[in-house]
């Protein structure tokens, strides 16, 4: 065994800095490439972004970005907690038999899961499918082996030591449908990833190992594989959002959280799980939307409140996922150490990624530039404090030579080269939900491994608005069906809408740029129950963003000044 030079040793004994070779640093007592600052110290370069977070030549953040993509797609992780086997599951809902008690069990059991072909639960779940392979920019996402344009984005089937292993990946919540296109780091508005682990607990509960066999064709392992999720699943909290399209990862986490021990590694056991610490996440709404990947680059904390002050997000991605997964923490740490390339990679293709430009589905002509122009004055006497201000192709040097789509093009993002947080009187759950859990995050080893720093806030961060026209329902937690009602104050705005698809101009406002609401909801809309947004009650309410909109009582804008805003606003 090689012999320690006594200052390394005495550092590894007392926790300092230990010397590491050139081009690395040391974070949490071990040797790692120098890369981004990660820091609560960080500040936005004088680009005032960082697409290219790892500062590589253009090829080698080509495919690295490359990788990433494919990354997002299918979930690396290997030794999650909790996957369920996927070929015993397809032929159970696909597969006839001709015999007849094996036939019936497989009636019963779709019956039971409700669900007639694994395409019926991916489209249940929300996964979107892939664009054409000719699809380049915000939609351009590469194929994992054995998917086509005809499968779904987010689907993610896991090579295992027990067997192919079904889960779903970043993009299931991170990609969504935009008037029938897949945009890669669009947050889904369909998404139902929190109910599918619902789902998963009911169908581990009742899967009979037996049954797995008679009616999937399981082999050894794949049972094996089910019996590792029944053992699993008691260490995970889940609960149900609000709405679609939103998200309960705060309470997924805390609520996990509360059935492990209350030491560094978070351990699993039956005490912890049979009698679990309460926790006001488990009725508390702090529910949120996904954050789109193309705005990080802007930033320098993270989730809608900045209350991660340090450290990779995603790293913290990785950790907040595999706690709900059932993952035991020493097991994520070792994949995360021998994969950096891999959370490099994915960290690379996030930053890197863009937002779909207005123009990508309506022509030019479709903006009244001199509108537009009016509009950008007006927002930036009144919202670029806080959201930051946009440079334009028709204010730009080369303006006369630039088409008109260029002319609307955004030439630079202009945010806070640090990013801070605003109470603009938004519904304060989703970041009073954070302090339920904060200590519990940053008492993990894992945590100050990686660096991550969890401190709950006043308020939100106020976005970049790159892509906002894409973004809609608009605040934290989708309570706004567009931006016509957003520039309204709350008194006057919708309390009711439906969330429904976007496959063609009929299912989005253009003029409102939003949800189309009341009359205008087409009716070939399958509406469900949990796709109705109700503004009413904790942690759904759309008030707030709203002071600015009147001075001594009157209103700031009026209805041709609101149109300029928005016309302005399809450009970002």
């Amino acid at each position: 065994m090689q012999r320690l030079a006594v200052p390394v040793l005495l550092c590894l004994l007392t926790g300092c800095a230990i010397p590491c070779p050139d081009g690395e640093a040391s974070v949490g007592g071990k040797c790692a490439p120098v890369g981004p600052d990660w820091s609560r110290d960080a500040v936005l370069p004088a680009e005032g972004h960082r697409a290219n977070i790892y500062g590589l030549p253009d090829d080698e953040l080509a495919a690295m970005v490359e990788r990433g993509l494919l990354l997002a797609a299918s979930w690396p992780v290997d030794i999650s907690g909790v996957y369920i086997p996927h070929n015993p599951l397809r032929v159970i809902l696909e597969e006839d038999s001709e015999v007849t008690t094996v036939q019936t069990g497989r009636e019963l059991a779709r019956n039971f899961v409700g669900f007639e072909s694994m395409d019926a639960l991916y489209a249940w779940v929300g996964a979107p499918l892939f664009n054409e392979p000719s699809a380049t920019g915000p939609y351009y996402a590469p194929y994992p082996p054995g998917f086509g344009p005809d499968d779904r984005m987010g689907v993610s089937f896991v090579d295992t030591e027990w067997g192919e292993g079904l889960t779903f990946s970043c993009l299931s919540c991170h990609s969504g449908r935009l008037l029938g296109r897949t945009v890669v780091g669009l947050a889904n508005r369909q998404s139902r990833a929190n109910a599918f682990f619902d789902f998963g607990k009911d169908v581990v509960a009742v899967a009979d190992p037996a049954f797995l066999v008679t009616l999937g064709d399981a082999t050894e392992g794949e049972v094996a594989m089910l019996e590792r999720a029944a053992q699993r699943l008691p260490a995970v909290g889940n609960k149900v959002p609000e709405a679609l399209g939103l998200d309960t990862s705060l309470a997924q986490v805390a609520l996990s959280l509360s059935r492990r021990a209350d030491d560094p590694w978070a351990t699993r056991g039956w005490q912890s799980e049979g009698a679990p610490r309460e926790n006001a996440l488990a009725t508390f709404v702090a529910d949120s939307k996904p954050m789109p990947f193309w705005t990080m680059k802007y930033k320098t904390r993270w989730l809608s409140d900045g209350s991660i002050v340090s450290g990779n997000p995603v790293h913290t991605n990785f950790l907040w996922n595999e706690l709900g997964r059932g993952t035991d923490l020493p097991d994520l740490e070792s994949w995360l150490d021998d994969n950096d390339d891999a959370v490099r990679a994915l960290t690379a293709a996030v930053f890197a990624s863009e937002a779909p430009r207005w123009t990508d589905y309506f022509g030019a002509d479709s903006i009244d530039l001199a509108s537009a122009e009016r509009g950008r004055v007006l927002f930036d006497g009144t919202c670029a404090e806080c959201h930051g201000s946009y440079d334009k192709g028709w204010n730009a040097e080369d303006a006369g030579a630039r088409s008109s789509t260029e002319l609307l093009a955004t030439v630079a993002v202009r945010y806070p080269e640090r990013t801070v947080v605003r109470d603009v009187g938004t519904d304060p759950q989703r970041a009073q939900g954070m302090p339920h859990f904060a200590d519990a995050l940053n008492g993990l080893a894992i945590s100050e491994a990686i660096a991550t720093v969890v401190e709950p806030q006043d308020g939100y961060v106020p976005p970049p608005l790159v892509g906002i026209w894409a973004r809609y329902p608009y605040l934290h937690n989708n309570a706004v069906p567009t931006l016509c009602a957003l520039l309204e104050v709350a008194a006057d705005r919708p309390t009711e809408f439906v969330q429904g698809p976007s496959e063609s101009a009929l299912d989005f406002d253009a003029d409102c740029v939003g949800y189309p609401i009341g009359d205008a909801v087409p009716p070939s809309w399958d509406i469900e129950p949990d796709a109705t947004y109700r503004a009413a009650g904790p942690g759904m309410s759309n008030a707030g963003h709203d002071a600015w909109l009147t001075e001594a009582g009157q209103p700031v804008f009026d209805a041709a000044d609101k149109a300029d805003i928005i016309a302005f606003l399809k450009t970002l």
